[in-house]
């Protein structure tokens, strides 16, 4: 099992010493689709996946999800959270062993899911019905000094409910002057560059294990995809995810690298529990 580069103590001291650089935006990958923001001492997280639910679940079925990293902490010990998203009601990216723990440890931290899913995640989570901030395309929410703008997601396609609303988004992240673009489960579809372009995205999360019809899963962009995306919508700097955490679910990063030195697209590769800071970008003053 791969061990993640920073984990458990070791994670949150880094963490915790990334808080005093405030002039870069922090980030850190945390597995699956993933991720840690700070800014300024403040804390977003997209789409976590701390716990082996999953693993648990389908342990004696004809699909198992056999994990791939170690967890890099448990979402308990992640006391400092202020906004946590969810692009959709896939359980990697709405998991209750996750997201229960972070709202017990956090208790003013808001959760912002796609409007269409409330009634599924008030279900699956025993919140309030009001406690999440819902969230369509088009839509933007500002919370904790994170302004959050839902965008359309295909996965595999763009689906919405009877009420015309995106059962999956993406999110773009405004962490002024920061700009982030978390995909979440996302094919191409048509428009999506476009639509994307005037954003001037600094950072694009976007995932790479592909769609594989033989895993039974909805898929999402492969590695050329992710990579010849990033260079349409202009991205500075691109950052790979959704592999390396299940058997039969992955791919390896190698296709997004050599594309992306193809295309002369800035990317960069991390590790499980690595910290990228903006500070490899030039800086944008605050």
């Amino acid at each position: 099992m791969l061990k993640p580069v920073l984990q458990d103590a070791e994670f949150l001291a880094d963490v915790a010493d990334a808080r005093a650089d405030l002039r870069n935006l922090h980030l850190w990958w945390i597995g699956q689709s993933g991720f840690l923001v700070q800014w300024q001492d403040r804390h977003l997280l997209l789409d976590p996946y701390l716990s082996d639910s999953l693993t648990q679940k389908y342990a004696d079925t004809d699909k198992p999800h056999v994990r791939m990293t170690e967890r890099v902490v448990a979402p308990e010990r992640l006391n400092f959270i202020d906004v946590t998203t969810s692009s959709h009601i896939h359980t990697d990216h709405c998991d209750p062993e996750t997201l229960g723990p972070l709202l017990k440890a956090n208790p003013k931290m808001e959760l912002v899911i796609p409007e269409a899913n409330r009634e599924l995640v008030v279900n699956r989570l025993g919140l309030v019905a009001e406690i999440p901030y819902g969230l369509d395309a088009g839509a933007t929410a500002s919370l904790a000094g994170f302004k959050i703008h839902g965008f359309p997601a295909a996965h595999n396609l763009v689906e919405k409910d009877t009420s015309g609303r995106h059962k999956y988004l993406g999110y773009i992240v405004e962490a002024e002057p920061w700009i982030i673009y978390h995909s979440g489960d996302t094919k191409l579809f048509e428009g999506m560059a476009e639509a994307l372009q005037p954003w001037a995205i600094d950072l694009a999360l976007l995932p790479i294990n592909g769609d594989l019809p033989e895993r039974r899963v909805a898929g999402n962009l492969d590695g050329q995809e992710a990579a010849t995306l990033a260079k349409q919508i202009g991205a500075r700097l691109v950052i790979p995810c959704h592999y390396d955490m299940f058997e039969f679910n992955t791919a390896s990063p190698e296709k997004f690298v050599s594309t992306s030195r193809i295309l002369d697209q800035r990317c960069r590769v991390l590790q499980c529990g690595e910290r990228w800071s903006s500070a490899e970008l030039a800086n944008r003053q605050p």
